[in-house]
Parts: C-alpha cells; sequence; structure tokens
C-alpha cells in the first residue's frame, strides 16, 4: 500500500523503517503536517498516516477522497482530530493503535508528579549554578495521599498500580470501573467528589466533547484547595484560562503538563530562537509549580516501536480487506 506519511519526525522514520513488516508497504515520509494547506502531498497515495496535531477536518477528508485516499492510519491512540461524519460519509476507513505502550504514559505522569512535588527542575538548575541552598525546595510524601484517577483505561490503571506502589490512596472517576484498579483498594465516585478530597488529580481519559474542558471553572469551584493536577492525556482536558486563575490564587497548588490546548503551534519543533506567540502558554512558564514537558509521555523505545507495528499490521489489514479491530467508528 502506498501511504502519505505526515509530520514526519527522525524518530517516526527509524521506528517505522526498522519494523518487521516495514517492506510490506511503500511510504513517502513528509515533513509538514497534515491540514487543509498541505493536503495535496497525499496525491498518488491509498492512505495517510497521521499523529496527534495534524488535522483531518471536512475540508481535508473529503479532498483526501477527491484524490483518491481510502485510508487514514493515526499513529497515535486519540482521534478527535479526525472529523468521522465525514470521513464516513466518503468510505474511508479510520485505523488508530488503542494502545502502545501504557507504561511509557504513566510512568511519565508520576515523573511529572515527583519533579513538581520535590521541585527537582529547579533543584537541577540551583547545583549546576553552585547554589546547594534547601530553601524553597520542600514537598510532602506521597505515602498517604489521596490521588484521584480521572480515566482508568490502560494508562489510568498503570499509573493507579505505581501510586498504589507509593502507599497513596487512590479513588477513580470513569463510566466504566476497571476491576483492576477495584482490586487496589479505589472506590469510584463523580468527577466533583473526586476533586473535593484528591491531593492529586491524574487525568488519563481521551478527548471527546463531553470532557473537552473537563478541568474548567465549574469543577475547579470543587478541588481540593492546593491540590496538585497532572495531564498527560489531552491539552484540552484542562481550561487554560479557568487553570491560569487557578494558579494565581492558590486554589491549584501545581500544575505539570505534557500536553497544552494549544501545543499544534508549540511542540515537537525547535522554537529556541523564536519569541512564542502564545501569551496563555508564556503565562504558565512564569510560575514555579508549574512543569511542562512537550508531549513525550509516550516517547519510550517500546513505545515507538509498537506504534510502528501496530499502525503497519492495521494498514496489512485493511490492504488485505480484512476486519481490522482497531478501526474507528462514528459513534
Amino acid at each position: 500500500m502506498k501511504v502519505a506519511f505526515y509530520n514526519t519526525k527522525a524518530f517516526d522514520r527509524q521506528a517505522f523503517d526498522g519494523a518487521p513488516s516495514a517492506n510490506r508497504h511503500q511510504i513517502r515520509y513528509l515533513k509538514p503536517r497534515l491540514d487543509r494547506d498541505t493536503v495535496e502531498l497525499a496525491a498518488g497515495a491509498d492512505a495517510v498516516c497521521m499523529f496527534v496535531n495534524d488535522h483531518a477536518d471536512a475540508a481535508v477528508i473529503e479532498r483526501l477522497a477527491a484524490l483518491g485516499v481510502k485510508h487514514l492510519a493515526l499513529r497515535c491512540s486519540g482521534f478527535n482530530q479526525v472529523d468521522l461524519a465525514a470521513a464516513k460519509r466518503v468510505g474511508m476507513t479510520i485505523v488508530r493503535v488503542p494502545a502502545y505502550s501504557p507504561h511509557a504514559v504513566a510512568e511519565h505522569a508520576i515523573g511529572l508528579l515527583l519533579m513538581l512535588n520535590r521541585k527537582l527542575h529547579r533543584a537541577y538548575n540551583r547545583v549546576r549554578d553552585g547554589n546547594f541552598a534547601l530553601e524553597g525546595l520542600l514537598g510532602f510524601d506521597l505515602h498517604g495521599k489521596t490521588v484521584g484517577v480521572v480515566g482508568t483505561g490502560r494508562i489510568g490503571a498503570c499509573a493507579a498500580r505505581i501510586l498504589h506502589g507509593f502507599g497513596c490512596k487512590i479513588i477513580a472517576h470513569d463510566p466504566y470501573p476497571n476491576p483492576e484498579v477495584i482490586a487496589l483498594g479505589a472506590t469510584y465516585t463523580g468527577i466533583d467528589e473526586l476533586l473535593g478530597a484528591s491531593d492529586i488529580v491524574s487525568l488519563h481519559l481521551p478527548l471527546t466533547a463531553e470532557s473537552r474542558h473537563l478541568i474548567g471553572p465549574s469543577h475547579l469551584a470543587s478541588l481540593k484547595p492546593g491540590a496538585m493536577i497532572i495531564n498527560t492525556s489531552r491539552g484540552a482536558l484542562i481550561d487554560t484560562v479557568a487553570a491560569i486563575e487557578g494558579l494565581k490564587s492558590g486554589h491549584i497548588g501545581g500544575l505539570a503538563l505534557d500536553v497544552y490546548e494549544g501545543e499544534a503551534d508549540l511542540f515537537f519543533e525547535d522554537r529556541s530562537q523564536s519569541i512564542i506567540q502564545d501569551d496563555l502558554f508564556s503565562r504558565l512558564l512564569t510560575f514555579p509549580n508549574v512543569v511542562v514537558t512537550a508531549h513525550q509521555a509516550f516517547f519510550t523505545r517500546e513505545a515507538l516501536a509498537n506504534i510502528a507495528e501496530v499502525t503497519l499490521g492495521n494498514l496489512s489489514q485493511l490492504e488485505r480487506r480484512e476486519v481490522c479491530p482497531n478501526q474507528v467508528v462514528e459513534g
């Protein structure tokens, strides 16, 4: 199958070219992101491979179909960036990678928590500057703290197991309770009850119309004063304006982000020589109790290998006209 591979980075090419099934498909690697301005680059392809910050709205979907593209393969789990109704209308098949490495994302979430709590980022920079003072670096024991895990699928469950190992009390929120999480002694509750009882809140749910700005003015009012929030899922789960107000007032005790709702124009590129034009993001970086990484939670050797193999496997199944279990269906 001929595949137009958008938003290519060196690590993508290395992982896909090194996959056991790489030679089954003709991959044309493209640097630009997929959007209305770059859609014409897919001409001649049977399928398009896209990532989290590519855009496949109705206009892009319709143009891809006109170019002869029959399949859209997401090399990620989320599919909020795809207009599923438009894809269904033109008969385009959408496939994804539902789980590449839950350990990678969960471990990064805990890493962010430890960094935020123990001020590891500040301590590292101090020592390099010859400053060995401890003032301003005080943290707290995770042991005995209550952590609210919002979303208990594969990643959320993995995070819950790690937190349980630290001796944390786990409470959870998910419309589909996970028996593995219940076995850890976790109790499921409503989102406001979870926010009010948690010392730490960790988000592990997909972005949908219902979950967009879940952490916004209304629910933030229920947050336990001084609680920390960790987000390694999707940026738009958090209303950035509301979060900034919560940080300014001290109601939010700390914020650790691997994702950001305006990240499409920032992340995955070196912008160290540019002036960041996103004022909200720049404001976030001024807070001493905010840590940000650039959507790297998934970034492990194991995860990249799994992403490549599953994506190529999905394409092979579509080429053979087999039923693909990773197909995304509207509704």
